[in-house]
């Protein structure tokens, strides 16, 4: 199978019937012969816009089954999926908007404002479509097209990612990307059609796409997808719904332990249905990784992966070889560590994290640069991670050359943080820094200089933040320094700000 459309065609003609998205909120399902006819039915409304395959369609929508299969059937009609980031400040929208040259985005009614708000910094036009989540038919009983051969280096998925300047990056993903991804985690983790995951990641997320999505679609298996994660109904919903495994992130393993001692919280006996979690998207701490197999009696298995990739990097095995620690071995990538002058290291000598597989993006969407910076020579691709690997193959992640902070698996610029700090005008100088946190895995500290003999305190620049930034890229530490640590160039050397934390 070479396409999405090949994977929906094979499995709605096995099992029609059978479920594919579950919504936990309202107990309606969507089944693969379902999707089937949503997708037929989408290509022919898209066509009586004008709205040809190949063009790139918007998805700015909360999770939900309407979302879901939305994703895949955008796919499937042959055009390209573009999900926003709702947590994305409007001139970001704005930005990402007139970037992907989408030509028609689907929104829901709470994000209608933001979209209006972010179409005041875009100068190209596109078709905006209000979805309603509780609609049996997106678009009625529209008439049905027969869905387009699609070839596997047909694109499929444009996906943004902020980078260091906190400038976002559409990585484009192909058919042939997203199977290859799909088909070496379904292998690792030995999915079948009958395998039901949970996961409340978001669609935005490429972990909620190519892992909690695509992966399952691809093996035939069922999805339950709440809106939003919830503490009180995520236990219920695997127990309701007999989930076989669960996708989590850190920062909800992390709430789940902390309700571990509440009475309604579900014993190891009740949840040996579940053959396993994954944990991605951050790194896991072995403390918490421990303590919770030890309360809830399900094996986690920890791994790593990238939007370049498709959310596949590495992974650790379901057998006693595990390491606590590790995001495991490469999963269906070749892998190396190489010095700065891109020369592959032993084991156990620290470098910087290179890729290469049938998985890898192949370009940065209209940025030719960006594209040629990302790959070496031989077609490997940087992925600015530090980190070694030990005599047995399992990579270690010991730092980032990016500077990212990554927030509940979010990844944030500082930058772009600093750039705003900037714009108050009793700061002379903002750097910002991840800093460990229990619940979201990194949190953001800034060291601010403020300029003399200004006055100014930590509410006024929290809440100058607030209005700019948002809460969840709102610093949760706020320091003040008389100078920032710099090297010899003059440059702000960011990561020593880590010893002032």
């Amino acid at each position: 199978m070479s396409s999405i459309r090949d994977v929906l065609l094979d499995w709605s003609s096995k099992q029609p019937d059978a479920p594919l998205f579950i919504s936990p909120e309202t107990d309606r399902v969507i089944t693969y012969g379902m999707l089937l006819d949503q997708s037929r039915s989408l290509l022919s409304v898209l066509l009586s816009k004008g709205i040809r395959p190949g063009a790139h369609v918007g998805l700015y929508l909360q999770n939900g089954i309407q979302t879901m299969r939305l994703f895949l059937s955008i796919m499937a009609a042959g055009y390209v999926v573009t999900p926003f980031n709702l947590l994305a400040h409007e001139e970001q929208l704005g930005l990402v908007l007139e970037h992907s040259d989408c030509e028609l985005v689907f929104f829901g009614s709470s994000q209608a404002t933001a979209l209006a708000t972010a179409k005041r910094h875009v100068t190209r036009s596109f078709i905006a479509v209000e979805i309603d989540p509780d609609a049996l038919h997106v678009f009625g009983e529209s008439e049905a097209s027969d869905l387009p051969t699609l070839s596997p280096d047909s694109p499929a998925l444009l996906m943004y990612t902020s980078g260091t300047t906190g400038t976002p990056k559409g990585v484009r993903l192909s058919h042939r990307n997203l199977l290859t991804a799909a088909q070496s985690v379904s292998e690792w983790h030995r999915l079948s059609s009958s395998d039901r995951v949970l996961s409340s990641l978001p669609i935005y997320h490429i972990n909620g796409q190519s892992i909690a999505t695509i992966t399952p679609f691809f093996s035939g298996g069922s999805i339950v997808t709440p809106q939003k994660f919830s503490i009180s109904q995520w236990w219920p919903s695997v127990l309701r719904y007999q989930c076989t495994w669960i996708n989590m992130v850190p920062t909800i393993i992390n709430y789940l332990l902390n309700a571990a001692d509440k009475p309604d919280a579900p014993s190891a006996q009740e949840l040996r249905h579940v053959r396993f979690g994954r944990s991605a998207s951050a790194p896991l701490s072995p403390d918490q990784h421990q303590a919770f197999e030890r309360r809830f009696g399900i094996t986690v298995i920890e791994a790593m992966g990238m939007t370049e990739s498709a959310s596949v990097v590495f992974c650790n095995p379901h057998d006693q070889r595990r390491r606590y620690g590790s995001p495991g071995l490469p999963c269906g990538v070749q892998a190396k560590v190489v010095d700065p002058r891109g020369t592959e290291l032993a084991d156990g000598q620290t470098g910087e994290l290179c890729l290469r597989g049938g998985n890898v993006m192949s370009e940065y969407y209209k940025s030719k640069a960006e594209t040629e910076k990302a790959f070496d020579s031989g077609g490997w691709l940087k992925t600015g991670d530090l980190g070694h690997r030990d005599a047995d193959g399992f990579y270690f992640v010991t730092g980032r050359l990016k500077e990212l902070i990554i927030k509940g698996g979010e990844n944030i610029a500082p930058r772009e943080i600093d750039e705003i700090l900037l714009q108050h005008p009793s700061v002379l100088e903002a750097a910002c820094v991840g800093i460990p946190d229990a619940a979201y895995g990194q949190e953001i500290m800034v060291f601010v200089v403020l300029k003399d003999q200004v006055r100014c305190d930590e509410a006024e620049l929290r809440e100058f933040c607030l209005r700019r930034l948002g809460r969840y890229k709102t610093p949760k530490i706020f320091r003040f320094s008389e100078d920032l640590p710099r090297g010899p160039s003059g440059k702000v050397q960011r990561l020593k700000l880590l010893d002032w934390a």
